[in-house]
């Protein structure tokens, strides 16, 4: 009988169903194909209204929103688990203070026997070690006493209502980690809008966008299309350009998680769309639902180790607990109402019937990106079988080299009388590898400033320093590389 205990086996999650530990370690309230016609009538005037509540497979994406999983369906999976026997024509009250009847062969009746036997060790092994591995509703997932605690980690995105305690969960990202790591594999968390898609409903089609409706493609042949109409949905998506290039080549380096803000309806949709053949996430869904903490998203709900998780997402704030595992994406803007909702005013790419270059665009450069930064990971000889390693100092020795040898001062930034060292651009550019000053000498290599008419602005016109606009260390951020100082640099202000 497998569990959540330290004995079981813990398979990687790269293997092929994602999450085979669990899958094994649920095994006991699951059932097999074999099992499907077991019984559990209440009455012999039911007996054709089965009760068959099971798990076929610890990681189905659920895709109804109709809740099956209440508390007595958990105590009917328990009578299953302890398979509450009738021999002959006897009535034996079950522990839902029902009838049940079974009838069974004298070898059954024995094995029976063996499988309460085994449960009663179950329960007696929860008590020695003082903990219950994990739950479903309030159901032990291993010895089926019904038990309320708060601290376990709801993971309902692998399946409702399961829930694991901390402790289990490190355990099982250990062993999960040893096998992914085996296999020269990291983590990757990706955020949905905005990084790899980008959707509006469609009644905030501008009408400069109604052409759209002409070249939506089949959701018969996803593959092939990058632009869907979702009728049911009331809504418009498009791919990112290079998605699904991106999408398999990390795929080779990474084990990938989807986790957005958005509603599950919504994000198994999009699921769907950029991976129909459930290769790349199968269950690795995470929603707006599964989130431990609101407005936030958290690496709890992951089973992942945070030392070998990168992240995917537009928005840092969201981010809180794990800005050291953030790669921040440039957002991505095909429709107009996606940039109206960030206040920009100019025609969105749809409107201008153009799009971001599969082969420049900001999938490609970070595609690049993660290819070093898992090669530094795996080149790093510290230890033989890379638990110590970290991919936040990899990421950070990476995010550092990008303006490497730049000396930066700052000219009429932010507001006067402001602490230079608190603003966020500061902070970026140091991040990245420059250094900051507040004081101009020999050793400068870039201003920074919006207006050409600031004394330093002059001085670096006059010593033949680089003059750039902040877009130019943001846009070294986005794309983990330097840009060119001609395409950003700073225009003389025109007086009115």
């Amino acid at each position: 009988m497998m569990s959540l205990i330290p004995d079981s086996p813990v398979n990687s999650s790269s293997s092929s169903d994602g999450f085979g530990a669990l899958d094994d370690a649920l095994a006991t309230i699951s059932s097999d194909d074999d099992d499907e016609q077991e019984l559990l009538s209440n009455t012999a005037d039911d007996n054709n209204q089965e009760e068959e509540l099971y798990l076929d497979n610890i990681i189905d994406h659920d895709h109804d929103d109709e809740d099956n999983n209440n508390d007595d369906d958990f105590r009917v999976q328990s009578v299953k688990r302890r398979k509450v026997v009738v021999v002959g024509s006897e009535d034996k009250e079950d522990r839902n203070g029902t009838t049940s009847f079974v009838a069974v062969t004298e070898e059954e009746a024995t094995t029976s026997t063996k499988q309460k036997s085994e449960a009663s060790s179950e329960n007696e092994q929860c008590c020695l070690e003082g903990r219950h591995p994990g739950f479903f509703g309030d159901m032990c997932v291993r010895c089926g006493v019904i038990v309320n605690d708060a601290s376990a980690v709801p993971v309902g995105y692998i399946h409702k209502n399961l829930k694991i305690v901390s402790d289990e969960m490190d355990r099982l990202r250990g062993s999960d980690l040893k096998s992914l790591l085996r296999n020269r594999k990291l983590y990757l968390v990706l955020d949905l809008d905005h990084t790899l898609l980008n959707s509006t409903r469609l009644f905030d089609l501008s009408p400069e966008e109604d052409y759209l409706n002409n070249q939506i493609d089949s959701l018969q042949d996803i593959p092939k299309g990058s632009l869907f109409k979702l009728e049911r949905m009331h809504m418009m998506t498009k791919l990112r350009p290079f998605v699904r290039t991106f999408l398999r080549e990390a795929s080779s380096m990474y084990e990938m998680y989807i986790y957005t803000m958005g509603e599950k309806a919504y994000a198994l949709q999009m699921a769907d769309l950029l991976d129909p053949a459930r290769v790349y996430f199968d269950c690795k869904v995470v929603s707006q639902a599964d989130c431990t903490e609101k407005h936030q998203k958290g690496l709890d709900v992951v089973l992942g180790a945070d030392s070998a998780v990168v992240i995917l997402d537009d928005t840092e704030f969201v981010w809180s607990k794990h800005r050291e595992n953030l790669i921040l994406m440039e957002r991505y803007h095909f429709f107009a109402s996606s940039g109206r909702q960030f206040g920009f005013r100019f025609k969105s790419l749809s409107e201008s019937k153009i799009d971001e270059s599969e082969a420049e665009g900001a999938l490609a450069n970070i595609l690049n990106v993660l290819k070093r930064v898992h090669q530094m990971f795996f080149d790093l000889e510290h230890d033989a079988d890379g638990m110590s390693r970290d991919v936040r100092q990899v990421l950070k020795t990476v995010r550092q080299e990008i303006l490497k040898g730049c000396r930066l001062v700052f000219s009429r930034v932010w507001k006067t009388g402001e602490i230079a060292h608190n603003q966020k651009l500061w902070e970026m550019a140091v991040q990245l590898g420059a250094t900051c000053s507040t004081n101009l000498d020999s050793s400068v290599t870039h201003v920074v400033s919006t207006d050409t008419g600031t004394d330093k602005a002059k001085w670096a016109e006059q010593h033949k320093k680089f003059l750039v606009h902040p877009r130019w260390i943001e846009a070294a951020n986005y794309f983990w590389k330097r840009q060119s100082e001609e395409k950003f640099a700073v225009n003389p202000v025109q007086k009115k």
